[in-house]
């Protein structure tokens, strides 16, 4: 597993941080405004903050050409699959539990990174994969009953899973001469013009001015979880191997359901407790140095 400098962890515990707060707060949004347009109302209000951050780092807004296919194919997987199904599965399931699933990424990414990537993971790395699938597994442990009546929610926020996982494993092979803000500014409005026809043919009809929730929900996912963090999260896929960038935010789900159970009055179970513990062990695999690098260190 490789060190993390001391950049990497700052951006980690932020973005843990932020994404982690976010699942109650993508709860709040949708409860009364439709999903499909809360995400994307929050995507196109994170594109003047994206510009003003290229323009406070000067950095080039363009894009040559010949990367276009690749910058599309991997807003596609990053960005477009996972922010439309993810958005559409919340309304159906609490948000720890929503947090749950979508963090059954790393899973997604070992398994497609061996079978797509010939990737070759040693016994540590797979037994922090092992640990965070049975902290899943423990955490929906007692939502089986009710999951079982919202299987379109649970098969999509799994769907948005494994394409992020693909995303990831994408975006870390990619070797696109592009600065990270720019890349996200174009992603994002790749998204934003998939996502906006979507819900003006699937949710016009329920438009309706924000409410004060609403309104912080959407203000929250523009400039905090998607201007800051989708750029953290790049960084950290980026400058990672897949296994370690993955596993090293494990620690979202479990922020997600204890804000939920917390802000949401969504109930918690011994099995949130256990969960946490093996997520932990999930972190410890990626994040505690070998004995040679701690020696060295």
């Amino acid at each position: 597993m490789p060190a993390f400098s001391r950049r990497q962890l700052v951006v980690l515990a932020l973005l843990t941080t932020v994404w982690g707060l976010n699942w109650p707060v993508l709860k709040l949004g949708v409860a009364d405004f439709p999903p499909l347009s809360f995400r994307a109302l929050s995507l196109v209000l994170s594109l003047p903050v994206y510009a003003l951050m290229l323009a406070q780092q000067r950095l080039p807004l363009t894009i040559a050409r010949a990367h276009w296919p690749q910058v599309a194919w991997l807003g596609l997987w990053n960005m477009v699959l996972w922010n439309a199904l993810m958005i559409s599965a919340i309304p159906r399931l609490s948000s720890g539990r929503a947090a749950i699933l979508g963090y059954t990424m790393p899973i997604f990414s070992a398994m497609l990174g061996q079978l797509l990537f010939s990737d070759r993971l040693g016994a540590r790395a797979w037994a922090g994969v092992a640990a965070a699938a049975g902290g899943v597994l423990l955490l929906l442990w007692n939502e089986m009953a009710r999951l079982s009546g919202s299987t379109t929610g649970v098969l999509l926020m799994l769907c948005a899973a494994a394409s992020w996982a693909l995303g990831t494993q994408l975006l870390r092979r990619s070797h696109l001469p592009v600065p990270l803000v720019t890349l996200t500014f174009w992603m994002t409005l790749l998204t934003v013009a998939v996502l906006t026809p979507l819900a003006w043919l699937m949710e016009s009809a329920r438009w309706h001015t924000p409410g004060p929730a609403t309104a912080f929900a959407i203000l929250y996912n523009a400039v905090l979880a998607l201007a800051f963090a989708q750029v953290a999260w790049f960084f950290l896929a980026r400058t990672l191997v897949p296994i370690a960038s993955t596993l090293s935010v494990m620690m979202i789900p479990v922020i997600g359901v204890f804000a939920g159970a917390w802000w949401l009055g969504e109930p918690l179970h011994w099995q949130d407790f256990t969960a946490m513990g093996l997520i932990l062990l999930a972190i410890a695999s990626v994040l505690w140095p070998s004995g040679k690098k701690a020696a060295s260190a």
